[in-house]
């Protein structure tokens, strides 16, 4: 394992402005420091969470306009960059996808298990089935999308075979600022919990329902650490997570050794 540097990118989102959203992604990308190893956008980033809107008017097919600009932007920036967005991915089905784009044009996708009911997600959009695992860098990253950060059995880091389920967990987000010290409080715990590094990107601004979105971007270490905290500012912070800091705690504080075994049935 090497270093991971990551940027997380929190800007406002306007609903339904494909082309002025990634107009203002790529100025900020393009601004980052040579180094970066992965870049980190929003929950559906490139037109804004409204559910109710079944997605038809900005959903995209599986390799549609934002899918061609993540890996245009990938290759340019030559980091691995990530987000979410709304995917037809069969006649009549959609589904808010994350795309996980390398340099090299190549992708993995996470379809959002969990659906946020109280804004009636369920009820438009088609449910993942299971969560995915990354490498970069020899990380091993799970990435999730917002309401997912709500179900800790969900995305709980197991010890088997010598190895951890993953390294670093992420969550891209459009999570109101109603809720704020929700979010704040369990990225922190899902760190504390997983003996994992945490990053959870947010918006900022207004949607076009008159929600406020505060931001917050986070990035913890294992122990639960704050090494980065966006709070309401605009724009991109950069964040450094330590191979040799995670792997020193893990083994001085080896409580993987004790954790309940269950299967997900």
């Amino acid at each position: 394992m090497k270093d991971l540097n990551v940027v997380l990118v929190q800007l406002p989102i306007e609903t339904d402005c494909l082309n002025s959203n990634l107009s203002l992604f790529s100025d900020v990308i393009a601004q980052q420091p040579a180094g970066i190893d992965l870049i980190v956008l929003p929950e559906v980033f490139n037109a804004g969470f409204l559910a109710e809107r079944h997605g038809r008017p900005y959903a995209e097919t599986p390799m549609g306009t934002t899918h061609s600009w993540l890996a245009e932007q990938a290759k340019e920036s030559g980091a691995v960059i990530t987000g979410s967005l709304i995917v037809e991915s069969e006649p009549g089905c959609y589904v808010n996808r994350l795309i996980w784009m390398r340099p090299d044009g190549s992708f993995e996708a996470y379809d959002k298990c969990h659906l946020f009911r109280m804004g009636g997600e369920h009820e438009r959009y088609s449910a993942g089935a299971k969560k995915i695992i990354v490498e970069l860098n020899g990380w091993r990253i799970c990435p999730l999308i917002c309401y997912d950060l709500r179900f800790p059995v969900f995305c709980r880091n197991r010890y088997e075979n010598q190895r951890y389920d993953y390294d670093l967990l992420i969550y891209v987000a459009n999570w109101p600022q109603a809720r704020r010290h929700h979010w704040r409080t369990l990225l922190q715990a899902r760190a504390i919990e997983n003996q994992a590094c945490v990053v959870g990107v947010n918006r900022i601004g207004v949607d076009a329902k008159g929600l406020s979105y505060s931001g917050d971007s986070l990035a913890f270490d294992a122990r639960g650490e704050t090494l980065s905290d966006m709070q309401f500012n605009e724009g991109a912070a950069v964040c450094s997570f330590s191979t040799t800091q995670l792997h020193a705690y893990r083994r001085n504080f080896p409580a993987y050794l004790d954790a309940d075994k269950f299967d997900l049935g």
